[in-house]
C-alpha cells in the first residue's frame, strides 16, 4: 500500500500534488490510500479557536475518490492521537496498524505530540522499517504558500477568484433550501434560502454572482449573503439565491453553487423602491442566457 497523510480540507493544489505523487510511486498490486482526521485537529487542541471547513466530510472523501484514492483511513482526531509521539505514530499506526510500503507527505509535514515529528525524521525511520518514502515540495502562488488557511483567508474575504485559483478547482457552497422570510418573492425577485451544513465556511457578507446547480443543471445565479440590513428582520444571517429562468419550489431540495465572484457590499436602502431598483441592477451583472 502506498499512503499518503493530511487533513486535506479543500484539496488545494498543494493537496493534489501529494495524491499525484503518491499515485506516480504507487507499485504494481499496491492500493493508493490516505489517513485523514474525521474532525479538524484545533477541535481536540483549540476548541475555542476551530476554523470554520472549506469542506465537508464527504466533500474531502469525494475529492480524495475523485482523484484516484482507492481508500480512506478515517480517524477521530482525539487524546489517543494527540499524545501518540512521532516514532509510535510511525510504527504503531503506520508500519503496524495500516501496513504501509510507501508513506507520500508534504515537507512541512509535521505529527506526533507536540507536533514532535517532522519529514526528516519520519524519511529516517520508514527507512529503518523498510518503507519508502516521500516529501513533496510545498507549492507557492503570488510568493506566498498555497495552504487551507491562507484560502480560507480569502474566501472569508469574499476573495473566492483567488480561492478557486489557489484550490485549482470551484470552491462549492451547498446545502438544503428552507422556508424563509418570503420578501424575495415579494419584490418580484424569489429567492431558495439555503442551509449550509454546520461548519462551513460561509463567504463575506455582500451580493455575489455564482453558478447554481440544481437537478443536473446550471443556471446563471445571484447569491445575497447577510443579515437583510434594509429590513432589520433579527433572523441572523442569511444565504439567499435568485436563479435565473428558473420558476419551482424547491423547498427541502439540494443546491450548490460555485464560480462565486463578489458584485457588492451588503447596504442598507432608505425605501424597498430603492431596494428594488439595485436588485434590477444587479441582475443586468448575471450572464444570460441560462448556463447549459
Amino acid at each position: 500500500m502506498a499512503l499518503g497523510i493530511g487533513f486535506f480540507d479543500g484539496f488545494h493544489r498543494g493537496h493534489r500534488a501529494i495524491v499525484a505523487a503518491l499515485l506516480r510511486e504507487r507499485k504494481p498490486g499496491y492500493r493508493a490510500a490516505v489517513l485523514t482526521f474525521r474532525n479538524h485537529p484545533a477541535t481536540h487542541l483549540r476548541p475555542a479557536d476551530v476554523p470554520p471547513m472549506i469542506s465537508t466530510l464527504e466533500e474531502r472523501l469525494d475529492n480524495l475518490a475523485r482523484a484516484g484514492i482507492d481508500e480512506a483511513y478515517l480517524l477521530p482526531f482525539d487524546d489517543a492521537i494527540a499524545t501518540l509521539d512521532a516514532q509510535a505514530f510511525l510504527e504503531k499506526i503506520i508500519a503496524q496498524r495500516i501496513g504501509a510500503r510507501m508513506l507520500v507527505v508534504g515537507e512541512n509535514f509535521r505529527f506526533g505530540a507536540g507536533r514532535g515529528g517532522d519529514a526528516a525524521f519520519a524519511r529516517e525511520r520508514m527507512g529503518s522499517l523498510g518503507i519508502g518514502f516521500v516529501a513533496v515540495p510545498q507549492l507557492e502562488d503570488r510568493g506566498e504558500r498555497i495552504s487551507s488557511t491562507r484560502i480560507r483567508r480569502a474566501i472569508a474575504a469574499g476573495d473566492v477568484a483567488l480561492a478557486d485559483e489557489l484550490l485549482g478547482a470551484p470552491y462549492s457552497l451547498y446545502g438544503r433550501v428552507v422556508v424563509g422570510e418570503g420578501r424575495g418573492h415579494d419584490l418580484g425577485f424569489p429567492t431558495a434560502n439555503l442551509e449550509v451544513p454546520a461548519g462551513k465556511l460561509i463567504p463575506a457578507d455582500g451580493v455575489y454572482r455564482c453558478i447554481a446547480r440544481f437537478d443536473g443543471r446550471d443556471y446563471a445565479a445571484l447569491l445575497s449573503i447577510g443579515t437583510n440590513p434594509t429590513f432589520d428582520s433579527g433572523t441572523g444571517r442569511t444565504t439567499e439565491v435568485w436563479l435565473r429562468d428558473f420558476d419551482g419550489t424547491i423547498y427541502g431540495e439540494q443546491l450548490s453553487l460555485r464560480e462565486l465572484r463578489f458584485l457588492r457590499e451588503q447596504l442598507r436602502f432608505e425605501n424597498v423602491e430603492a431596494l428594488i431598483e439595485q436588485m434590477r441592477a444587479d441582475v443586468a451583472a448575471v450572464p444570460y442566457p441560462t448556463i447549459a
